[in-house]
C-alpha cells in the first residue's frame, strides 16, 4: 500500500476543502462544538464526495453524526465489558484473601495481577480489531447511508481482509502519528497552542476522514 499517497491524497484534499474557504472554515468550526454537526460532515467525506462537501442541510449532518456516534458506541460496548472484568479481575481476589490461622486463603493479589496483565494484553489487541472494524464499519455507513450495513460483520471483515490487516493498521497509525505530531507542534506555540489546536479541528476531522475514505476504497467492497 502506497502510504505517502494516502497522506499526500489526504493533505491535499483537507487544504483544497479549507484554505481560502474561511466561511465553511468558521462553519464547521461551530460543528465542532454540536459535535453530532461535524460527525455528519465527516459521514459526508467518507461517502467519497470530492471535493469537499459545503456544510449544508444541517439536520441531515446531525442525524448522520447521531447515527456514526450510535455505531461507535456499539463497537466500543466488549472494550468497555473487557475492562470491567480486568478491574473485578484485580480486586476480587484481594478480598477473598486472608491471613487468619486455620483458614484457606484466596488465591491472593499476585494472581489478581497476572489475570489482569493477561487481560491488558487481549485489550490491547481486541482494541486493535476493533478499531479496525469499527473504521470500516463507519466508512461503510457513509458510502451506503444504512445503519444496518455498519453490523454486516461478514462483510466487512471479508473487505477488511481485501485490504489486509496489517496495511489498515500501518494507515491508521501513520494517522495518528501525524495528528498528535501536529497537536503536539501547536501545543509548543506559548499562549496560543490549545486555541490553535481547537481551531486546527476541522481539519484534523476532515484529514482522518479523507484517508479512511482512501483506504476502504483501496479494495472493492462487496454489495
Amino acid at each position: 500500500m502506497d502510504y505517502t499517497r494516502l497522506l499526500g491524497d489526504s493533505f491535499d484534499y483537507t487544504k483544497e476543502a479549507l484554505w481560502g474557504r474561511w466561511t465553511r472554515w468558521l462553519l464547521l468550526l461551530v460543528s465542532t462544538i454540536i459535535f453530532p454537526l461535524i460527525y455528519g460532515y465527516s459521514v459526508r467525506v467518507m461517502s467519497g464526495t470530492k471535493p469537499a462537501p459545503e456544510p449544508e442541510g444541517w439536520i441531515g449532518l446531525f442525524v448522520d453524526g447521531i447515527k456514526l456516534f450510535v455505531i461507535a458506541i456499539v463497537y466500543a460496548i466488549p472494550l468497555w465489558i473487557l475492562a470491567a472484568v480486568g478491574i473485578a479481575a484485580y480486586f476480587i481476589p484481594v478480598s477473598v484473601t486472608t491471613t487468619t490461622p486455620g483458614t484457606v486463603s484466596g488465591p491472593g493479589p499476585e494472581t489478581g495481577i497476572f489475570v489482569l496483565l493477561a487481560l491488558i494484553v487481549i485489550f490491547v489487541v481486541l482494541a486493535i480489531v476493533i478499531g479496525i472494524l469499527s473504521t470500516f464499519a463507519m466508512v461503510r455507513f457513509a458510502r451506503t447511508g444504512k445503519m444496518r450495513e455498519a453490523f454486516r460483520f461478514g462483510t466487512l471483515l471479508s473487505h477488511i481482509g481485501r485490504v489486509g490487516w496489517s496495511n489498515i493498521f500501518i494507515a491508521l497509525l501513520l494517522l495518528g502519528i501525524v495528528i498528535v505530531v501536529v497537536e503536539f507542534v501547536l501545543m509548543l506555540i506559548p499562549a496560543l497552542g490549545g486555541l490553535l489546536v481547537f481551531i486546527f479541528t476541522p481539519a484534523f476531522i476532515i484529514f482522518s476522514a479523507r484517508l479512511l475514505a482512501l483506504l476502504y476504497e483501496s479494495a472493492p467492497a462487496l454489495a
